[in-house]
């Protein structure tokens, strides 16, 4: 009788692991042993009572009687925000983005909202994800060296940092466009508010998010706009721990910013 005992005790142990394991990946939805046909699911609906009136179309309200639209949420709710930490509690609240579902934190800034440059990377990673804060981990304390190097700081209250996603995506995949764009109106309000004198746009997805452009190789070192500010495209600092002879265009990088400031 312990034996059985014990055996089903590791059998509940494994199961857990299991389970965790799956929650980690972002596996966070049941799903069931036979596929759902949708398309019978829909024949199946009743037909319309060709008696009944019709909507005029003309005065029916966009997704009238439909799912809200997620990315006119997210700008009515940025646009509500009147300071930072109203946008950090707008964030908080805004259930249009399924990331938000499969992500363990909120990351939405680190370093001085009154410092002149304000940095934008691309999504949370696993350890952004973990302590609520971008940039950290490798990619992050290389960051910090490099900016260190032309006598900015995060701490030293010279450097303001966030990111065009505040939650991760599962398995660090690619953001969509979907995605980009629903989340761009708190970006846009949040630079808004912390109203820095520089942007720094750093890897391809804030590039697309904030120039609406990509191929950061290309980009990287070119003074552009970005909305209605100075900005400085350049490579994300994951790129440079994987190709280490790209840190000397990243050096002349980071020397033109410290002679525009």
């Amino acid at each position: 009788m312990p034996l059985a005992d014990s055996t089903d005790a590791d059998a509940r142990a494994d199961a857990l692991a299991a389970l965790g394991w799956q929650v980690d990946l972002g596996a966070d939805e049941a799903i069931e042993d036979t596929p759902v046909d949708r398309y019978q699911l829909a024949l199946r609906r009743p037909a319309p009572d060709p008696g009944a009136p019709r909507a005029d179309p003309a005065s029916t309200p966009p997704h009238a009687g439909g799912p809200p639209d997620p990315a006119a949420a997210a700008e009515a709710a940025a646009g509500a925000a009147g300071d930072l930490a109203g946008l950090r509690a707008a964030m908080a609240a805004f259930e249009g983005c399924e990331l938000k579902r499969g992500a363990r934190n909120l990351v939405f800034s680190d370093g001085d909202p009154a410092a002149r440059v304000m940095i934008v990377g691309e999504a949370p990673g696993r350890d952004e994800d973990l302590q609520g804060k971008p940039f950290v981990g490798r990619a992050g304390r290389l960051l910090d060296r490099m900016f260190a190097a032309i006598g900015l700081s995060r701490a030293g209250g010279s450097l303001y940092l966030t990111n065009v996603l505040p939650w991760r995506p599962p398995q660090n995949r690619e953001p969509t466009a979907d995605e980009i764009a629903m989340l761009r109106p708190f970006l846009a309000r949040h630079v808004a508010l912390a109203d820095p004198q520089i942007l720094v746009v750093v890897g391809n997805i804030s590039a697309q998010a904030l120039l609406g452009r990509r191929g950061i190789l290309k980009l990287r070192g070119q003074w552009t706009d970005a909305l209605g500010r100075p900005a400085l495209p350049m490579t994300h600092p994951a790129y440079l721990l994987r190709q280490p002879l790209a840190k000397r265009d990243a050096w002349a990088d980071l020397l033109s910013l410290k002679a525009r400031l």
